[in-house]
């Protein structure tokens, strides 16, 4: 589906109009009308409005940031005491000492309600034309239901609450533990069978909805008991199993190349299940995942004199030292095919940099034409290179107009003493560990082709839904059953999957218990928005890395923001802020 809808700032407004007596929300639609007379329309234009705005739920400065700098995978300093300080609500998330005021916190819950919202409104929309016989109309209803059912789990997971809403003229009941758990089960069994089965991953369909009906059975212990130490049931394993085996029965396959999964073309890849289509003309299809951890000095596109990363979230040295300890004295570039990819083909005999500086290198370049340049991807070390610009701010160029690659001058911290962005792997909230060049870096999304600057216009699909994590949590149920031979097969089988560079495919385990089969879940799923989940419930999250010390098992979930429950308070004891808080 192309996404149709230009969306703004939602104010907290929307938040008090979709839980409190809704009407209905203004919006510009494109070129999808929300009032056509034709069915297409009709349906297309009930759909587009909660597809757009799902985009903006997983923008870096909303959940796809609050879940990367919560957990040990990824961190955000003040960095050179001049960036992304934001009112320090990404140190706070990190150090887990957010308050019911943290912006981050705020701003995702404000997206994912108002998303709800547009989703209960579209089924309204749609209901009459289904009633009408428009069979379409009625799929589009059972689409919006799982979609319903996949926001409230989002909701469930960060803040341990679900919405219970079924029409915009009614308030809410907020369901926590066993009920939300069997609420968002019931809304996914009831159209788990009838919701469309085309394999279009810009759709919700049967198999992510079986996919979400997993990941639910595999978190059921820690929703229902979210401060406790969870019990994972038999039972519950059992349905994971069973759930995971159809879509790996389906029409889905592994691939080859791990980063094809995150390029321009990656909507038509095999293994995705549920993406966000990105595939439109619209300044909402973004390229956040791909420039936020970005140099801010890297020009990835050099045909866009524009592009830029814009140094924020490292990885941190605890993640990073998960893959060293993995593979000892094999560096992890040449040990597994997930960590780097390299597109920048540097000649040889220009590698070494021994006594070469910004001050001397005017020669220390390779020509390429402007639209084969690729930045490397997986975890970026060291000295990157790239496009250079000269004092009038345009790329430098080859007597036949390709383009000069250099090393990367560090413009944004070095100073006087000019050097090369390096990226270290000490990063932290210290004056040095902020530099603009600290950290290793997440480079595995690509900067799409058709990106017109830093943010906007990409062409590669954000993935939400994967083959390769369902392989994950159909390996972690049957271990949970004490079933570790199957559990070593399923692993093994994603691993070895990954055999497009032959050399550095990652070699079969042994062996496998809860701690590997976490390292792997890291492995597989980094830069994607799991990591939290997965240490939360692994029993990990209370552990301390990097800048995090905190312990407080009440931090497992964020805290309700004060925002809300301020709108809430004339319906006494609707919204109970979370213990901790």
């Amino acid at each position: 589906m192309k996404n149709k809808i230009f969306s703004k700032n939602l104010p907290f407004i929307i938040f008090l109009l979709a839980f409190f007596g809704c009407t209905d929300l203004e919006e510009e639609i494109l070129d999808e009308s929300l009032t056509g007379t034709g069915e297409a329309e009709v349906v297309s234009g009930s759909l587009a409005p909660v597809y757009g705005n799902l985009r903006y739920v997983w923008q870096h400065t909303k959940n796809f940031g609050l879940q990367e700098v919560a957990s040990d995978e990824g961190i955000l300093p003040y960095r050179g005491g001049t960036d992304w300080y934001d009112g320090g609500k990404f140190i706070a998330v990190h150090q887990h000492l957010m308050t019911p005021g943290n912006g981050l916190v705020g701003d995702t819950w404000n997206y994912i309600t108002a998303t709800l919202s547009r989703s209960v409104i579209a089924i309204e929309r749609l209901q009459p034309e289904a009633d009408a016989g428009n069979s379409k109309a009625q799929q589009a209803i059972y689409e919006m239901t799982a979609m319903k059912a996949y926001l409230n789990l989002l909701a469930l997971d960060n803040w341990g609450l679900v919405f219970k809403k079924e029409s915009s003229d009614q308030i809410s009941e907020i369901l926590r533990a066993h009920e939300a758990v069997d609420y968002i089960e019931g809304e996914l069994l009831s159209v788990v069978d009838l919701v469309s089965t085309d394999t279009d991953p810009g759709r919700l369909n049967q198999y992510s909805v079986k996919a979400l009906l997993a990941r639910l059975y595999l978190n059921a212990a820690v929703y229902r008991n979210p401060y406790g130490t969870p019990d994972f049931q038999q039972a519950d394993m059992d349905k994971v199993i069973q759930y995971t085996n159809d879509i790996i029965a389906g029409p889905y396959s592994l691939s080859s190349e791990y980063f094809e999964l995150f390029n321009d073309d990656n909507h038509n890849n095999p293994e995705l299940i549920f993406a966000l289509d990105q595939r439109g003309v619209l300044q909402t299809e973004h390229s956040r995942w791909a420039y936020w951890s970005m140099s801010g000095d890297q020009v990835p596109r050099p045909e866009v004199p524009s592009s830029r990363g814009t140094d924020a979230v490292a990885a941190t040295p605890d993640f990073y030292q998960t893959w060293v300890d993995a593979y000892g004295d094999i560096d992890p570039a040449q040990a597994d095919a997930r960590f780097f990819q390299e597109n920048t083909m540097i000649p040889d005999e220009l590698r070494d940099l021994t006594g070469v500086d910004p001050t001397n290198d005017q020669d220390h370049y390779y020509c390429v034409k402007a639209e084969d340049f690729q930045v490397n991807r997986g975890i970026l070390r060291g000295i990157i290179w790239g496009p250079r610009k000269d004092e009038s701010g345009n790329i430098m160029t080859c007597d036949d107009g390709t383009v000069r690659i250099y090393p990367v001058i560090n413009r944004r911290t070095s100073g006087a003493d000019i050097k090369y962005v390096d990226h270290n792997l000490q990063v932290d909230f210290t004056a040095e560990g902020s530099l603009h060049n600290t950290g290793y870096r997440f480079s595995k999304y690509q900067f799409s082709k058709t990106g017109t600057n830093c943010c906007h216009y990409s062409s590669v699909d954000l993935v939400l839904i994967r083959l390769g994590e369902i392989y994950l949590m159909r390996a972690e149920a049957k271990l949970r059953n004490g079933d570790v031979a199957g559990a070593l097969a399923d692993v093994n089988t994603l691993r070895t999957s990954r055999n497009a560079r032959p050399n550095q495919t990652p070699e079969a385990l042994d062996a496998v218990d809860l701690d590997i089969l976490f390292r792997e879940a890291g492995f597989e799923l980094y830069w994607e928005g799991f990591r939290r989940n997965y240490q939360i419930r692994f029993g990990k999250y209370e552990d301390s890395w990097t800048e995090k010390t905190d312990s407080d098992v009440n931090k497992r979930l964020f805290p309700i923001p004060q925002q809300a429950i301020d709108g809430a308070s004339s319906e006494e004891g609707f919204l109970v802020q979370n213990p901790g808080y």
